[in-house]
Formats: C-alpha cells, sequence, structure tokens
C-alpha cells in the first residue's frame, strides 16, 4: 500500500527557468539509469524474495519506494526549471510572450533553437516533464533487469546505483545553479548510500559467489586468454590466485594455438585446485539445500500476502 505525503523527502529549488538543463535532468526521470527504472526494477524484484528473503524484501521495497520519491523531486526540478514555458505555450489566443520573442530576428531564432533542442517541452509535453531520456527517447521496461536470484538482482543494483551515480556527477558539471546543485548533491549521495546497502545484503547471502546454484567447471574456469595484439599487459586478473575461487590464473599467450592443440578445449585441460567430483557434490548439495529453502519458505494451503 502506498501512501502519498506531499511534501518532498528533500526541499528542491531552482534558482532561475533553465529549459536546457531540464532536458539534461530527464535522463534521471525516463532514461536508462534514471530514479524510475530504479524504483520499477527494486519493485519488480522484491516479489520473488518475499517469502524466502523477507529480510531482503523489505530491503528491497523500501529503496523502491524512496527512487520513487526521487523520481517526484527530478520530476519538481525539471519543472521548476521550465517556469513559464508552460503558461506561456498555453496563452494562445494572445501569443503575447511569443511574440515579443519573434520581434527581433535573434530572438525569433533563440526560441525556434528551444523547440528544436527541447521538443519535449516546447512541442509535445506544453512544459512538463516527459518519462524520457535526455534525446527524446521513451522510457522502456527493457531497462528493468530481474533474474529471480537475489545474489545476481543485488549485484545488478549494484551496478545500477553506480551508474546512476556517475550521471548526476556527470549533471552537476552543467549547471550553475546552487539550489539544483543542492539537490543533485543530495540524489547522487542517495546512490552511494544505496549501493553499500545492497552490497551489505549481499554479503549476508551464503553462499553468493558463483551468482546463481551451479559451480563453475574447472576445466575452464582458471584461463585467461590473451585475445589482443601488441604489449602483453599482466595483473591479478590473469597472474596469481584468482580472487574468488582461488585457482591459479593459466595465461593462454597464444589462444589458437591452444585451441587448435586441445581439439576446441575438448582435451589436454591441467588439473586446477579443485577436484571435479567434489564440484559435482557442492552443484547436488546446493541444488538441493536452495530447493529446501525455497520450499520450506513456501506457505502451506491457501496463500496470502500479508498478515494484519
Amino acid at each position: 500500500m502506498f501512501y502519498h505525503v506531499k511534501e518532498l523527502q528533500f526541499n528542491a529549488r531552482v534558482s532561475k527557468p533553465d529549459p536546457a538543463f531540464a532536458t539534461l535532468l530527464l535522463e534521471q526521470f525516463g532514461g536508462a539509469n534514471g530514479e524510475l527504472k530504479a524504483a520499477l526494477q527494486y519493485f519488480t524484484q522484491a516479489f520473488a524474495a518475499k517469502q524466502v528473503h523477507p529480510d531482503k524484501y523489505d530491503l528491497l521495497m523500501d529503496i523502491a519506494t524512496e527512487e520513487f520519491s526521487h523520481l517526484e523531486i527530478v520530476g519538481a526540478t525539471i519543472q521548476m526549471l521550465l517556469k513559464g514555458v508552460h503558461g506561456d505555450l498555453k496563452n494562445a489566443a494572445e501569443e503575447s510572450e511569443i511574440m515579443e520573442l519573434l520581434k527581433g530576428k535573434a530572438s525569433k531564432e533563440g526560441f525556434i533553437h528551444n523547440a528544436m533542442v527541447n521538443p519535449q517541452f516546447f512541442n509535445l509535453s506544453g512544459g512538463g516533464p516527459t518519462l524520457s531520456d535526455s534525446n527524446g527517447n521513451p522510457w522502456t521496461s527493457a531497462y528493468v533487469t530481474a533474474n529471480g536470484d537475489l545474489s545476481v538482482d543485488l549485484r545488478s543494483n549494484i551496478a545500477a546505483e553506480s551508474r546512476a551515480k556517475i550521471v548526476y556527477e556527470y549533471l552537476l558539471q552543467h549547471t550553475n545553479d546552487p539550489h539544483v546543485k543542492d539537490t543533485l548533491r543530495f540524489l547522487m549521495t542517495r546512490e552511494v548510500a544505496h549501493f553499500q546497502m545492497f552490497q551489505a545484503a549481499l554479503e549476508t547471502i551464503e553462499p553468493n559467489f558463483p551468482p546463481g546454484v551451479l559451480q563453475s567447471d574447472p576445466k575452464y574456469s582458471n584461463k585467461y586468454f590473451n585475445l589482443s595484439n601488441g604489449e602483453d599487459v599482466r595483473g591479478p586478473w590473469n597472474e596469481g590466485k584468482s580472487p574468488e575461487l582461488g585457482e591459479t590464473w593459466e595465461y593462454i599467450s597464444d589462444p589458437i594455438e591452444h585451441v587448435r592443440k586441445t581439439k576446441g578445449m575438448t582435451e589436454g585441460h591441467k588439473k586446477t585446485s579443485r577436484d571435479p567430483k567434489e564440484v559435482e557434490k557442492m552443484n547436488k548439495e546446493l541444488s538441493k539445500k536452495k530447493f529446501e529453502e525455497i520450499k520450506k519458505a513456501m506457505p502451506k494451503g491457501e496463500a496470502q500476502w500479508s498478515k494484519y
């Protein structure tokens, strides 16, 4: 059950109209990394977590709801940045403001330029925010990822918060309005807070690597293929031990020769520290554990979502 409180979570303010920046800010209203995407992503993911991970369901629903409040903040800021546009366009009978602009060639060209670069506001929505990105591309549910496995979804959310944070960081460079900057810094900071919440939640799920249930095949999990020409670059991603599985990386400097020599990776595998039989045993044990975990969480008989 949602209950709308008319006051914003953060008191968004604007010093003066700025339709151009309002257009850029649409990225966080109806863009791929925006607040609506985040709200609906976490909202959708929460359903699969309800029975098995009720604590994570609570987390996802709380953050999803906060993201809706952030969408409201962004929408309100966009509307304030468009102060005057809505009224001017509605003054169709007199066309006073527009006629003033058309008195001089420079003014006329300036108005036409605004209408061209901000068509959502000047020609389509009548001066209100639209569910589109800054290029006018409509919002789509394809932005939302929900895989039904919490270890996967939480990693996706950590990445989503990272992308949203960096967009706010970029947006801060395109406005000089101190009030707008305050709003953007608040929203950016909440992305960092959510990042940490999702990361902490992921760490409470054991095991959470690899994502899902099945372990990776030791025949292929430690190989690094040098698939680019030029100087070889080495680092902890292709030398030493892998961070999660603790296997020694096998650096394959000539991938073509390796594939030919192993007949398409079907022969000649070097043994790693992981025993294939042990991996298969872990697959069965974890599969059974996850199955029983979900089965146990499902209510018997009539199902109901809430307890009153």
